[in-house]
């Protein structure tokens, strides 16, 4: 995303800026999750927060697609809505399964 982001401005119809900012994002989710998975043991604040803030990135996605609708690409829209739906989804799943994510372990296996 970050190093296609003039591309996908254009492709999308979306300022650089939005883009460089899910990027931001993702990334950091990503370097998020992953200290989580890294641990034996994850604190029950720490799963809460990726809830939290897996829920609230997915609604921020689908209310930009919302306001962008007069502006956006078909393909801006579709990524926006894709991501925030799929963004969504995680939640819930991690909501549900919150317990187990608590102790589960992470096994060569289960990469």
């Amino acid at each position: 995303m970050l190093s296609l982001s003039e591309w996908l401005s254009q492709l999308y119809a979306l300022p650089g800026d939005i883009l460089v900012g899910i990027g931001v994002v993702n990334l950091a989710y990503g370097a998020f999750s992953f200290s989580l998975a890294m641990r034996a043991r994850r604190p029950r604040t720490l799963i809460v927060l990726l809830v939290v803030a897996n829920a609230t990135w997915g609604g921020l996605c689908v209310l930009a697609a919302a306001v962008l609708t007069g502006t956006a690409s078909v393909f801006g829209l579709a990524h926006l809505v894709g991501e925030g739906m799929f963004v969504g989804r995680l939640a819930g799943l991690e909501w549900r399964q919150r317990e187990q994510l608590r102790t589960a372990c992470l096994t060569s296996a289960s990469i």
